[in-house]
C-alpha cells in the first residue's frame, strides 16, 4: 500500500514538471473542448457550437490523388515552333484530385441523358450540350461514318468524348459536382433520391447549401443552438469540393509525374522527363513490351496506325481511354490519344506574369447574390443554379458595390488581362496595325487593317481563348511533351480535343496525418 502511494507521488510530480516545461496547456485542448476558451464543442450546456471529427477528405468517383510540389515548368523540348510562349520557371503546385482517365462517351451521353430527363421544357439546354459531331468532317477524307457513330455507337463507349468546347466541358465539371453530392446526401440517408426532379427544382449544391431545394429530405441534423431542424452544411464535411477542368500548371504537373523519380532520393529528383515516362522515346523500352508506342500519336507522315498485323498503337483515330500505360500518379493518356483542355485563359507570356505558388490566368471574382436581409436571392427559374454578379457592379436592386475592391489584392473583378492586355500594359501607338493614327484600343481583342494586305483583321488571343495540352491522334511527337501549349477559342471544338476533371485537395497534402 504503501509503495502504491510512493508510485503515484512520483507520476504526480513527473506530471507538475513536464507541465511547466510545457509552458501551458496542450494547445489541441482536451477531447469535445475548445483550446481556446474551454468551453465544451457539441454541447447545449456551453454554447452549442458544433464541431465534426473530420479524417481526411473522401475520394471522388473517378478520381486519383495528386500529391502536389515544386517543379520546373515549361518546355523541356527545343521550340520548334519558335513560339516562345512556355519559358521554364520554377512553380509549386497544391495537392489535387484528377480524373484517372479522359471523360468517356458514355460518361458525357448520361449527362446528356440526365439534362433531357430534367430540362423537358428548355431543349435548348440540351441542344447547347450536344457534341459538335461535324468536327470528324474533312473536305478532303471520307470521316462521315464517324460522325454518324463515335459518340452514339456503343462499339465507342469508352473512348474519349471530343466535340466538346470549353464552355461545355465547364458545364459538365458542374453538372458532376451536384451529381456527386446529390449521391452523398442520398447515401447518408439525407436525402432521398427524386427521379421526378424538373426544371429548376432539381439538386444542386450551393442551391441546397442556401436552403433552396426542395426536394425529398429523409432527415434533418439537429441544431443544437435553435433545437431545430437543420440541412447538412460544409462544416459537416459530407459534401465534396467542385469538380473543374485543372489549371494548365496543374495539368502538366500531373502530366510528368516526376514523384516516380524522387522516391528514392527524397526533394532530389535526378532527371528532367521529356514525356509522361522516363527516356527520350515514344516507344517502350521494356523487356515485354519493347518497340510498343507509349501513346497514340503520329508515327510518320500518312501513319496514323501502323501496319495491318502489327499495329503499334491500335488507334485508329482515338483509343479506349485505358490504353497503354499509367503514369506514376495512375493517370492514362497524359500524352497522345486527344488534347485536353485546361482552365487557363491563354497568354504567350505567362510564364513570366503569374504566381509561383498555384499559377493560373483567367480569375474573374464573383459573389452569389443576396438580398438586403442577408439570404440569397432566389435561384435560376430555369437551371435552379444561384445568381452570381462580379464584385464591384451593382446587383438588382441597383446597390452599388464597388467597395468590395477596396483591397491591396485585387482591385477589379476581372483579372485576365491584369499585366497582359489590360490598359497599363498595352499598348497605345497602333502603328503596328498599318495605321498612322493614335487609339486607345488595347493588345488584345483588336480589329484592324493588315499591314500588307490591307485586308480586315483580328487577334487570335482573346479573352475566350483557352489552353491545351497533351498532344492528339493527328498530333505529331513534338506535342506529346506536357510544356507544349496551344489555344482554341472557349466555344470550338475538335475531333482530337477533349477534357478530365479536377477537384482540389482540402486538408493534408499527403493523406497522411
Amino acid at each position: 500500500m504503501k509503495l502504491n502511494r510512493v508510485f503515484l507521488l512520483v507520476i504526480l510530480a513527473a506530471s507538475f514538471l513536464t507541465g511547466l516545461n510545457s509552458c501551458g496547456p496542450s494547445v489541441v485542448g482536451r477531447q469535445g473542448e475548445s483550446s481556446t476558451t474551454g468551453w465544451g464543442y457539441n454541447s447545449e450546456d456551453w454554447g452549442a457550437f458544433e464541431v465534426v471529427e473530420y479524417v481526411e477528405q473522401q475520394t471522388g468517383p473517378g478520381l486519383v490523388l495528386v500529391e502536389g510540389g515544386t517543379f520546373t515548368m515549361g518546355n523541356v523540348e527545343q521550340d520548334v515552333m519558335y513560339d516562345w510562349n512556355s519559358i521554364r520557371r520554377r512553380v509549386t503546385v497544391s495537392s489535387f484530385y484528377m480524373d484517372q482517365t479522359e471523360v468517356r462517351n458514355i460518361d458525357y451521353r448520361e449527362y446528356l441523358h440526365w439534362i433531357s430527363k430534367v430540362f423537358v421544357d428548355y431543349p435548348e439546354i440540351y441542344a447547347r450540350a450536344v457534341p459538335d459531331t461535324l468536327v470528324w468532317r474533312s473536305r478532303l477524307g471520307f470521316n462521315e461514318p464517324y460522325v454518324e457513330y463515335y459518340f452514339r455507337h456503343p462499339a465507342y463507349h469508352d473512348y474519349p468524348v471530343v466535340g466538346i468546347s470549353w464552355t461545355q466541358a465547364s458545364e459538365y465539371c458542374i453538372w458532376r459536382t451536384d451529381r456527386v453530392n446529390e449521391k452523398f446526401l442520398i447515401d447518408y440517408n439525407v436525402l432521398e433520391y427524386d427521379p421526378a426532379q424538373q426544371g429548376a427544382e432539381n439538386f444542386n449544391t450551393e442551391a441546397y447549401l442556401a436552403g433552396q431545394y426542395t426536394g425529398n429530405a429523409v432527415k434533418y441534423l439537429k441544431n443544437l443552438a435553435t433545437g431545430e431542424d437543420r440541412q447538412v452544411r460544409m462544416e459537416d464535411g459530407i459534401l465534396l469540393p467542385k469538380y473543374r477542368l485543372p489549371t494548365e500548371a496543374e495539368w502538366e504537373y500531373a502530366a510528368l509525374a516526376l514523384i516516380g523519380n524522387s522516391i528514392d532520393s527524397p526533394e532530389r529528383i535526378y532527371t528532367q522527363r521529356l514525356y509522361p515516362w522516363d527516356g527520350h522515346y515514344v516507344r517502350n523500352d521494356s523487356k515485354e513490351s519493347r518497340g510498343v508506342f507509349r501513346a497514340n500519336v503520329v508515327r510518320g507522315r500518312g501513319d496514323y496506325m501502323g501496319v495491318a498485323g502489327a499495329l503499334n498503337d491500335n488507334a485508329a483515330p482515338t483509343a479506349p481511354v485505358t490504353s497503354y500505360w499509367v503514369n506514376d500518379y495512375g493517370l492514362y493518356c497524359m500524352a497522345g490519344n486527344v488534347n485536353e483542355w485546361v482552365l487557363d485563359v491563354y497568354r504567350p507570356m505567362s510564364s513570366t506574369d503569374l504566381d509561383e505558388f498555384n499559377p493560373f490566368r483567367g480569375n474573374v471574382f464573383e459573389t452569389l447574390e443576396k438580398n438586403e436581409d442577408g439570404t440569397y436571392t432566389t435561384k435560376n427559374d430555369t437551371t435552379g443554379r444561384l445568381e452570381y454578379r462580379r464584385m464591384g457592379e451593382m446587383d438588382k436592386a441597383g446597390k452599388d458595390h464597388t467597395a468590395e475592391l477596396d483591397r491591396y489584392n485585387y482591385r477589379t473583378s476581372d483579372n485576365i488581362n491584369y499585366k497582359d492586355g489590360d490598359g497599363v500594359s498595352s499598348i497605345d501607338d497602333q502603328n503596328w496595325l498599318g495605321s498612322n493614327e493614335k487609339s486607345t484600343q488595347k493588345m488584345y481583342n483588336w480589329e484592324g487593317k493588315d499591314a500588307i494586305t490591307h485586308e480586315d483583321c483580328s487577334s487570335l488571343i482573346t479573352d475566350k481563348v483557352r489552353v491545351f495540352k497533351g498532344g492528339g491522334w493527328r498530333d505529331r511527337v513534338y506535342w506529346m511533351v506536357p510544356g507544349t501549349r496551344r489555344f482554341l477559342d472557349e466555344d470550338r471544338s475538335a475531333n482530337d480535343l477533349g477534357f478530365r476533371c479536377a477537384m482540389i485537395r482540402v486538408g493534408s497534402p499527403t493523406g497522411k496525418l
